[in-house]
């Protein structure tokens, strides 16, 4: 008896057996996954099976109408022309962001200030997509006055070609003959001693040069052939081929000065009042005309937002915002890198470009793979920078395949059921690149 009293105490204060052990760790971790599992299927299990079975209704979601919406997906312009740029987006943003990135990492080794460059490639990351795209929407406008970036490329084209001071003109009287991109050519030949008279018309009060005074009358010189360009035009009335009071010259003109076979042999500007001279003439008849150069237009402006080049600009905006966070990711890959190695690499002479082809990018590859990876998914998605770059004019031509989902299903469309066929469609791209994800950090643990 008071052996089965011992047996049965030594029963009760045992600790439970291995099958008790696991259901209970199994509890535990029930309790602690609930909440998030919950959370998981509300906001995310349940809206991707709803939208898989939206996606098979038609507009009102009342009519089942089978594979409807995702035959309308390879045989709508805007979509394919969505899918298409995707497929751009997908080839080229990646590829980019990750070059800029490693050549940013590499070459931020090498100065002093590099955290001041770093700083500098980062803050666009402390942006959001969406405010950037509104920035890159003003540096972009074509009007060189408001749009930052053709504001750059017309003082390059200017230093290069100097603007002309006229857009357009035409003679004031039929002594001129020829056109503004030939350049206008007084019909009568002159010698020395003699003077031209070049009236043009056709010119806006607004486009008169600056600095433009009082046409002057001119005067012969000996050995010389001398004469005024102006407006020929006065308010209430005048008459054409003659220098009147209230007439401004134009100064800056290209005056040149054909010999009797066309060719120009010399060449000048007009001064403010219009007048020019050309000295110590040779014998021979000539004749005076002002030249085309006076009429090259004004540099306009790029139209980076229109139908043509509304894509590369829109991805140009992105590589701006991510190449920071490509940079920072490598940099840190980068400074992992055992010094050693790159020592000994150029110890056995090795160029600082065979150390970085051959020693460095080798050994940077999972860095790299995790950068190309993630801006893979991201411009799979891309959205809210196509929507505030693209101007409605050209966001068909901009469209991607998640700016096509929220058009058709909130844009005004409201056509849920192909909404919803798209994001489906979306879903299923992903799904690839995010496999690919798993593998890569399972095969890394």
């Amino acid at each position: 008896m008071p052996g089965a009293i011992a047996d049965a105490s030594v029963r009760a204060d045992s600790p439970p057996g291995p099958r008790a052990g696991r259901w209970r760790r199994r509890a535990i971790t029930a309790v602690f996954l609930a909440p998030a599992a919950f959370f998981v299927i509300v906001w995310l299990v349940y809206p991707t099976v709803q939208t898989v079975i939206r996606s098979f209704f038609d507009r009102s979601g009342s009519q089942f109408v089978w594979f409807d919406n995702y035959r309308s997906l390879f045989t709508s312009d805007t979509l394919l022309t969505a899918i298409k740029n995707n497929a751009i987006w997908v080839g080229v943003v990646p590829a980019l962001v990750t070059a800029i990135g490693l050549i940013f990492a590499v070459l931020t080794e090498r100065v002093r200030w590099s955290v001041a460059f770093k700083i500098a490639v980062f803050m666009p990351m402390a942006i959001s997509l969406f405010a950037a795209g509104v920035i890159w929407h003003l540096m972009l406008e074509r009007d060189p006055q408001q749009g930052a970036v053709n504001a750059a490329i017309k003082v390059a084209r200017d230093a290069l070609r100097s603007p002309g001071v006229l857009t357009a003109a035409a003679p004031s009287t039929p002594a001129l003959e020829g056109s503004i991109e030939q350049g206008f050519v007084l019909k009568t030949p002159l010698v020395a001693g003699q003077t031209a008279l070049l009236g043009l018309t056709a010119i806006p009060p607004d486009e008169v040069p600056k600095g433009a005074r009082q046409a002057a009358t001119p005067q012969p010189v000996t050995g010389a052939i001398t004469g005024t360009v102006w407006r020929d035009f006065k308010p209430g009335g005048g008459t054409p081929g003659v220098v009147e009071p209230g007439e401004l010259g134009l100064p800056g003109v290209t005056v040149e000065l054909r010999n009797a076979a066309g060719t120009p042999v010399a060449s000048t500007t007009s001064a403010d009042d219009g007048s020019f001279e050309f000295a110590d003439v040779k014998p021979g008849s000539y004749r005076a005309g002002v030249g085309s150069k006076t009429f090259s237009a004004p540099f306009e402006g790029v139209s980076w937002l229109g139908p043509k080049l509304i894509t590369p600009a829109v991805m140009i905006a992105y590589i701006w915002v991510w190449a920071g966070f490509a940079m920072v990711v490598i940099a840190a890959g980068l400074a992992a890198i055992s010094r050693e190695v790159l020592e000994a690499a150029r110890t056995d002479g090795a160029t600082d470009w065979q150390v970085f082809r051959r020693v460095t990018v080798p050994m940077l590859a999972p860095v790299l793979s995790v950068v190309f990876i993630t801006m893979l998914i991201n411009v799979l998605k891309v959205f809210d920078i196509v929507l505030s770059v693209a101007p409605g004019s050209s966001q068909d031509d901009a469209n991607v395949i998640a700016l096509a989902m929220w058009r058709t299903s909130f844009g005004g469309v409201n056509d849920f059921g192909l909404g919803s066929a798209i994001a489906v469609f979306l879903f299923v791209l992903v799904i690839p690149v995010l496999a690919l994800n798993v593998r890569r950090f399972r095969r890394e643990i």
